[in-house]
């Protein structure tokens, strides 16, 4: 394969009560079926409550499935809970094997490894690290195994939350800290992936575009296809706007395109779901 196409939508926060997101996520499938790219990916928060309504779940699969192509998953904390970090209140849905199981055994795989255009492909459950769950430590073997097959590669990396805001060992402040891999595995996967030639992270989570590269790794945040979130609630980091991001990978180089789905709009967190908290 010369070159390999994939389109990233993340955050979706799919639910049969919430029409808007509905309605945002069809102009982006539109979209897709417009440019009919390799593969999609969904980085996570796939639904919008997933831990405690599984039919959020369930809906948000039917809504992919019609996808024109063929789609992988990543869990977010709005698909089986939240990681708990070095500092801050532990999160009131932590991620369990159980909560797990419902997302692979409904929506997909929530690690996997891939080939394509001379790239090595990963995708990592972000919200499993840092919970001493069996399949955290099952997931870094799984990826020490995937790692020893990539040497010689280039390595693109995919996961829910972000390694870290904008170099490895940024302070976690207590009312941010949920936002990024939480240490210490962001250390232990940034030690891992030293061995390969690695080059980009793609992520979500934060419900901003962003775009920056530290030490030749280009990390790039995938906007929610769904909502913006006020500044009010969050403060600026990068581009507040609904979206999805395009690659275009080559043998030893890529493309990245920041697009909007025709006709997707900005749906604000305040006026969708009042006061209530997102990220």
């Amino acid at each position: 394969m010369a070159q390999f196409r994939l389109t990233q939508i993340s955050d979706t926060h799919l639910a049969r009560r919430h029409t808007l997101l509905t309605d945002n996520f069809h102009r982006a499938s539109e979209h897709i079926d417009t440019t009919r790219p390799d593969l999609v990916l969904n980085s996570g928060d796939v639904a919008f409550d997933g831990p405690t309504s599984g039919d959020d779940l369930v809906f948000a699969k039917e809504l992919h499935r019609a996808l024109p192509v063929d789609c992988r998953y990543l869990p977010g904390n709005h698909d089986i809970g939240d990681n708990p970090t070095a500092v801050g209140p532990v999160p009131a849905q932590l991620p369990t094997e159980a909560s797990r199981k419902a997302f692979t055994d409904l929506i997909g795989e929530d690690r996997w490894h891939f080939e394509a255009a001379g790239w090595c492909f990963i995708g990592l459950n972000s919200l499993i690290m840092n919970t001493g769950l069996d399949s955290e430590a099952a997931q870094f073997d799984w990826l020490a195994s995937q790692l020893d097959r990539a040497i010689g590669k280039p390595v693109a990396l995919f996961l829910h939350k972000p390694l870290y805001l904008d170099v490895p060992d940024d302070p976690e402040l207590e009312a941010t800290a949920i936002r990024f891999v939480p240490q210490p595995a962001r250390r232990r996967l940034i030690e891992m992936f030293g061995k390969v030639d690695w080059r980009l992270v793609g992520s979500g989570h934060v419900h901003q575009r962003r775009d920056y590269t530290f030490e030749h790794v280009r990390h790039v945040w995938a906007p929610s296809a769904g909502f913006i979130i006020s500044d009010a609630k969050q403060e600026l980091i990068g581009i507040k706007e609904t979206g999805l991001v395009e690659y275009r990978f080559q043998p030893d180089s890529f493309e990245v395109r920041h697009v909007r789905a025709p006709g997707q709009v900005d749906v604000d967190l305040d006026t969708l779901f009042g006061k209530q908290a997102a990220t």
